[in-house]
């Protein structure tokens, strides 16, 4: 269309006549040529066939090509819609432009018939499709007036400028840390504050064997200083706890400050009266009108119309903090989009030009908050957990302002493993919030963090007592009796918590324990439990159970050594395994202390006792100094020595040993046996449905998060030399930075 209309527009400028030669060969004007006969008849009948010729191609063109005349259709439309054509001709009509080129075109004609699809705003596209009854004066009007209107500092934002993030869809960059925690989510809902996936704690990192995680993503390709520097996390190589006995280890690589004990809130601001609730977006108002719906029961059954209901969003804003909602939402808007320095400093302008609104403190430690996860910094983390601390004890600060701040500085101490810390916030938001069960079961969580398995007990008991059908408390409680080896008694409240469907419920640890303790009672229904865990994708399949996973992984139960690709290390191991078998012996002897009991509570009876070189990639303390040929014949196979999921230890069982079915806790390693004292009978292991027995000299491989079981049935002791080793398939990187078991 645009050569036609500039041909149409350069028609219309005046053009100096060009001239022409007449008969006597003398140049004249064309317009004087013009008047006095210049075209020939011979001429005339020229231009009169050239047109003839054009209308004919035309008429073929729209018949055989089925080609529409844009330009009639629009003049057609000129009438219909009662404006003038040659506007239509000028582009004087750009406000129904639908291409966004500037004026009313062909192009636009055709989005208008339909015959082009092209993104046109909704609202505009709705006036082009009802008839563009509005005169082009009109239209402009009330676009102006619209526009106006939202300007007003009173004026509803749209949904994703919604300072308090219930419409907000941005989600806090998550940082691979040594044990991952969940994102920190804007959207804070009072009513229910709790993490629809799970909560942010962490399976302690060295116990062996019967523990896990959620499935591990590829992680961030970032350098391991910048790992070490941000996601300094929990887990000390030198703790050994079980899962069974304690939910986590005790944070001790992070430098534990002095408790955080905040002092008492005696009362809490309660929101005056006469203020209107605040409504801050039209998805808010429907959804408090969704009662008053008047569609038809068809469009919308009951069930869509409970989905439609939202819960009620929180207050955060007090009655002066209203007056400046436009420069809160400004700041807000530069976090949500990512300029989280420029954030941070809009921010800091509104602290200091009103330094006692909570709020804008609030939004300052949002603002610092992601700009911590920008740096990767611990120092600029710990900064924004002061202003929560600020935010949450300003003066008129609202209810749900002071829960969502002091939460989400729970949940950020306990991001950088400042446990201790994070308790004494959680309880201060308990002692505030005393009816609120979701928060009293997060300080559950909080003292399971810290090895307090008591005091969590006492906390669960408590809201079970007030709320008998609460699925979050009763997973966790089951979880503490199983740990307490009650194991009957832990059976129903983890089948009715999993049962309940309630948030948090659905953690693949939960299975695990059900199963396991449902397994030990001999009951089969443990393998419905697992298959459950399977479909809802916990575990990768019923016998694979492993929590602490890297996706693709090459799974079998049983591998031979050509399979692992670590054939020097298992000759090295077989061709000396006397040196080392010897070695063993010489420091079995119980007054040396060296072999330690089993402490994972895997046995149903017996004596099984280990005696540990490496764990997570490195030496146990001298342990060394005691085998020194078996640990320098290691040495050089970092496959072993460096893997931070798996242990190199010796293993004594005596006879009339029985080790449970239990599961590995990754499947990032392969588990190398090599028997050195083997009775000739009485002594299997089963992995999967595949039992073999141990040969001494000989190596044994398999995966042991598969499941596996073991008996000792001989007459005398059985010795064998663990050696675990990294799954061949992992790359070097994911090696260097996969969290230690």
């Amino acid at each position: 269309m645009a050569p036609r209309k500039n041909f149409r527009n350069q028609a219309k400028k005046e053009v100096k006549p060009a001239a022409v030669v007449n008969k006597n060969g003398v140049k004249v004007e064309a317009s004087v040529a013009a008047s006095s006969g210049g075209f020939s008849g011979t001429k005339i009948f020229t231009w009169f066939m050239v047109l003839a010729l054009l209308g004919v191609w035309s008429s073929v063109a729209v018949v055989w090509f089925d080609l529409v005349d844009y330009d009639n259709v629009i003049a057609e439309r000129a009438k219909e819609f009662r404006f003038n054509f040659s506007e239509v001709l000028q582009g004087k009509l750009s406000a129904y432009d639908a291409d966004g080129d500037g004026d009313f075109d062909v192009e636009d004609a055709k989005v208008l018939l339909d015959e082009k699809e092209i993104k046109v705003p909704a609202p505009k596209m709705e006036r082009l499709k009802k008839g563009l009854k509005e005169s082009p004066v009109s239209v402009s009007l009330r676009e102006a007036k619209e526009e106006s209107a939202v300007k007003e500092p009173d004026a509803v934002p749209p949904p994703d400028d919604d300072v308090d993030g219930s419409q907000n869809t941005d989600v806090e960059s998550e940082i691979q840390a040594a044990v991952p925690l969940p994102p920190i989510s804007d959207d804070f809902i009072p009513d229910d504050s709790r993490d629809d996936a799970t909560h942010p704690y962490e399976d302690e990192n060295d116990a062996i064997d019967t523990k896990g995680e959620l499935v591990e993503k590829a992680q961030p390709q970032q350098t391991l200083e910048e790992s070490k520097q941000y996601n300094n996390q929990p887990g000390s190589p030198e703790t050994k706890e079980t899962v069974q006995l304690r939910y986590n280890a005790e944070a001790e690589s992070v430098p534990e400050p002095e408790a955080d004990v905040e002092p008492e809130v005696e009362s809490v601001p309660e929101p005056e009266a006469d203020v209107e609730p605040e409504v801050e977006s039209v998805l808010e108002l429907e959804a408090e009108f969704v009662p008053e719906l008047k569609e038809n029961a068809e469009d919308h059954p009951k069930d869509q119309l409970k989905e439609k209901a939202k819960k009620k969003k929180p207050k955060l804003l007090n009655k002066f903090e209203k007056t400046i909602k436009t420069e809160i939402d400004a700041a807000e808007k530069l976090r949500k989009k990512g300029k989280v320095e420029e954030a941070v400093r809009a921010f800091e302008t509104l602290v200091l030009q009103y330094p006692q609104s909570p709020r804008c403190r609030y939004g300052k430690a949002l603002a610092e908050d992601g700009l911590a996860e920008k740096m990767l910094s611990n120092d600029m983390l710990q900064k924004a957990i002061g202003t929560y601390k600020e935010a949450s004890e300003l003066p008129n600060a609202t209810p749900d302002l002071i829960k969502a701040t002091l939460k989400k500085r729970a949940e950020r101490q306990q991001f950088l493993g400042r446990m201790r810390g994070a308790l004494a916030t959680l309880e201060k938001l308990v002692q505030i919030f005393p009816e609120d069960m979701a928060l009293k079961n997060d300080l559950g969580v909080a003292h399971l963090l810290i090895g307090d398995n008591n005091s969590a007990k006492r906390v669960y008991e408590e809201v079970l007592a007030t709320a008998p059908s609460d699925g979050f408390a009763k997973v966790h409680y089951g979880f503490i009796l199983k740990s307490e080896n009650k194991i009957a008694e832990s059976i129903p409240f983890l089948r009715d918590g999993l049962e309940s469907g309630d948030p948090g419920t659905d953690d693949g640890r939960f299975y695990f324990h059900l199963g396991d303790a449902l397994q030990r009672m001999g009951d089969d229904s443990a393998y419905k439990w697992y298959e459950r865990g399977h479909q809802r994708g916990h575990f990768a399949s019923v016998w694979q159970r492993s929590l602490y996973n890297v996706d693709g992984l090459k799974a079998q139960p049983w591998w031979t050594p050509k399979d692992t690709g670590y054939m020097d290390l298992v000759k090295t191991l077989e061709r000396n395994w006397r040196i080392i078998r010897d070695e063993a012996q010489s420091v079995m002897d119980k007054t040396t202390g060296l072999f330690v009991p089993e402490e994972e509570n895997l046995r149903e009876k017996g004596e099984w006792g280990q005696f540990t070189l490496w764990q997570q990639g490195k030496k146990a303390g001298e342990s060394c100094r005691s085998v020194p040929k078996t640990c320098g014949l290691l040495e050089r196979y970092p496959e072993a020595t460096g893997c931070k999921r798996g242990q190199i230890k010796f293993s004594v069982m005596q006879p009339g040993t029985h080790v449970w079915p239990h599961t590995g806790p990754t499947n990032c390693r392969l588990r190398m046996h090599l028997g050195l004292v083997i009775p000739k009978t009485g002594c299997k292991i089963r992995c999967t449905n595949d039992t073999r027995a141990w040969e001494e000299g000989k190596v044994l491989i398999f995966d042991d998060s598969f499941e596996h079981e073991v008996w000792q049935d001989a007459d005398s002791y059985r010795l064998i030399f663990i050696v675990d080793v990294w799954h061949p398939e992992l790359t070097q990187y994911q090696r260097q930075t996969l969290s230690p078991i």
